[in-house]
């Protein structure tokens, strides 16, 4: 039974680098270490109670929203019964989009933390251990708590809406520009760099499947592909468009065909800076796809954009909901 003057931290495991193990005969490591043998890794003195449960065993690759909307209903009953905060231990892959789906759509103080690890357990110098205990710590303490969801990795806080993964192998994967950290683990403690701000109200987290496709455009872009998805049934699309949200004139044209019937996001595929409104005035430019009824992403990348897109889609927001949403998660 946990102790009255400790927090309880509830931890739920997915998968991912973290939890992977190489058995005889295989040629690379997969998802096998379980809560309990993450948790193993960092000893038993620790200063709070964990609850912990293995739900998934997926690589983040396979990563779905079926097993996030699992994930989350299982941390609120953990959250009302009484922890203090919730650990979700999954594969980097797609850290970032679990960690925006819980901002979106987490409505409790305690505070949801994802973390997972670049060095599976059998490499030199494993990162995973370090990475969890990082994480129990920043659910653990009351300054946490109001701060939605975080991402705890390398000793570094990230916010959600600001974490991204730039760099594919490198322990130091994730970063918060032009942001940077929230915070800060050593000697055991959470360092906080700035007070929580006010949080947008959660929305519902509901099954839906839809098609929410993100298409990058490119060079010579003729819009083919867009028209291809939308063929294909797409509900919404987000489009990872050139610098501050510009895209070719033939794009430009299926955007405008398509937009009565769909929503069209655009978000920047630069991974850095946001959307414009009103400084570039060309077919294609941000203010021309405004006026045809496209929704500019703001300061949210396409991989969230996404995420939100399709939560807003599975609760039934119309397209005035849809624009009002961005506006207010993805402006500052």
């Amino acid at each position: 039974m946990p102790s009255s003057d400790r927090p309880v931290v509830a931890v739920a495991a997915l998968g991912g680098t973290i939890s992977m193990a190489r058995a005889a005969g295989e040629d690379g490591v997969v998802p096998r270490l379980g809560a309990a043998d993450l948790l193993g890794e960092i000893g038993a003195d620790l200063p709070m109670d964990v609850r912990a449960e293995t739900l998934a065993g997926l690589s983040s690759a396979s990563m779905d929203f079926a097993t996030l909307l699992r994930t989350r209903a299982w941390g609120a009953q953990q959250v009302e019964d009484g922890a203090a905060g919730l650990v979700v231990v999954q594969g980097t892959d797609t850290l970032e989009e679990t960690a925006y789906f819980f901002e979106v759509t987490w409505p409790y103080d305690a505070p949801v933390v994802i973390t997972g690890a670049m060095r599976n357990p059998s490499l030199p110098s494993a990162d995973g251990p370090a990475n969890l205990l990082a994480a129990l710590t920043v659910a653990a303490d009351p300054r946490s708590r109001h701060r939605g969801s975080l991402v705890a990795f390398n000793d570094d806080v990230h916010e959600a809406r600001w974490v991204r993964k730039t760099h594919s192998s490198h322990v130091e994967a994730f970063s918060s520009a032009p942001a940077g950290p929230l915070a800060l683990v050593a000697e055991g403690a959470v360092h906080y760099f700035h007070p929580s701000a006010p949080r947008v109200p959660a929305l519902d987290a509901v099954s839906y499947a839809g098609l929410v496709p993100v298409l990058e455009a490119g060079l010579a872009d003729t819009g083919e592909l867009l028209d291809t998805v939308v063929k294909a049934g797409a509900k919404g699309v987000v489009i990872a468009a050139s610098g501050v949200g510009h895209v070719s004139t033939g794009l430009a044209d299926v955007i405008e065909r398509v937009l009565p019937d769909l929503p069209v996001v655009i978000a920047s595929r630069t991974g850095a800076g946001t959307t414009f409104r009103a400084t570039y005035g060309f077919r294609g430019s941000e203010s021309s796809l405004i006026a045809m009824g496209a929704t500019m992403a703001g300061w949210l990348c396409p991989r969230k954009s996404r995420v939100l897109l399709h939560t807003l889609l599975a609760v039934g927001a119309d397209r005035a909901e849809i624009e009002r949403q961005f506006r207010l998660r993805g402006d500052l």
